[in-house]
């Protein structure tokens, strides 16, 4: 039985201790939270203690973490869990600065403990599905990648201005999928080149706080193999997840998720339900399946299916994204 501190409690990091409880293979033994009240909610819920950030990792009991607070403390609470020796579970990003994000990979290189970043989106069982496939040689080279990912609405504004921005925040798991995918199959390759186009479609105040809220991205291998991410922050139909692959031998497609497969044919139309709502409804299988893998990897001391270097070189893509974004040209990946 696996002991957890858990850094966080809002709706993140109530699914992932419900996924714990549920996983019966792990117990979760502190919450740290800045917010009081939940801290204490969830702690209560789950039988665990209210904490702070020493008294979790000292706990000898504890064998490893879960960092599901706000970005701005994962570099810290990082770099303090891999010195204290716990495996670590880390939402995206890493942190929003490259630097901050290298000293972070130092610390648990020398303390040689394992990291997960979570990129949970690798697990939804369709895109997984895809990428075995890919693997598998069902459709050929891989050539162009497809990735459409639109949020159902913005976030608040007050968001938008500590997120880091839409590359940073949003893209940034569009940017993790396309290297998977681009990687997948025989001769895989990663993106060396970035151009980035970006507007205010949405929301006039997302501009005014120095955002963006519509992107499309390309990106390039050094063979020529693209990959297209188109982002919104709305879509008045649902939040619309979907992904295609085109290779040498064929193609490969994974859809949004209904709530139901009931579709209506009448005189005047043909008509189904719209996408599930928004990530926590479309990815709770996906997270579910995240943290089981977790688990397995730290029980079986395997190599972490979606590694901190996984997490740095999706950083290093949106950064180079903003700089094209700034520029209006294309930028090489890590130039």
């Amino acid at each position: 039985m696996l002991h957890f501190a858990q850094f966080g409690a809002g709706r993140i990091g109530a699914i992932h201790a419900a996924n714990l409880a549920a996983s019966g293979r792990a117990r979760l033994a502190h919450v740290v939270d800045v917010h009081a009240p939940a801290a204490a909610a969830l702690a209560a819920k789950h039988g665990a203690a209210v904490s702070d950030t020493a008294t979790a990792l000292a706990d000898p009991k504890v064998g490893a973490v879960i960092i599901a607070s706000s970005t701005d403390t994962h570099a810290d609470l990082v770099i303090a869990a891999a010195r204290a020796g716990k495996a670590i579970f880390c939402e995206k990003p890493i942190d929003l600065s490259l630097a901050r994000v290298n000293a972070c990979l130092a610390a648990v290189a020398m303390a040689g403990v394992p990291m997960l970043v979570g990129f949970n989106r690798r697990f939804d069982p369709s895109f997984s599905e895809v990428h075995r496939r890919i693997g598998a040689g069902a459709i050929g080279a891989v050539e162009q990648v497809v990735i459409t990912s639109r949020d159902p609405g913005p976030p608040p504004v007050s968001y938008i201005k500590v997120s880091g921005g839409l590359f940073r925040d949003m893209t940034i798991h569009d940017f993790d999928m396309a290297r998977w995918m681009l990687l997948a199959g025989e001769n895989g390759q990663e993106p060396t080149e970035v151009f980035a186009y970006g507007a205010t479609l949405v929301d006039p105040a997302i501009g005014e706080a120095g955002d963006i809220d519509s992107a499309m991205v390309l990106l390039k291998t050094a063979s020529g193999r693209m990959a297209h991410i188109n982002n919104s922050r709305r879509a008045s139909y649902g939040y619309d997840q979907r992904v295609e692959v085109h290779g040498s031998a064929g193609r490969l497609i994974a859809g949004n998720r209904t709530p139901t497969t009931v579709e209506l044919a009448d005189a005047n139309a043909v008509a189904a339900d719209k996408p599930l709502h928004f990530f926590l409804e479309r990815y709770a299988d996906a997270y579910r399946i995240e943290l089981n893998a977790f688990l397995d990897a730290v029980a079986n001391k395997t190599p972490m299916p979606v590694g901190a270097e996984d997490g740095r070189q999706a950083l290093v893509l949106a950064d180079a994204a903003l700089d094209s974004l700034r520029t209006g040209r294309p930028v090489k990946v890590g130039a």
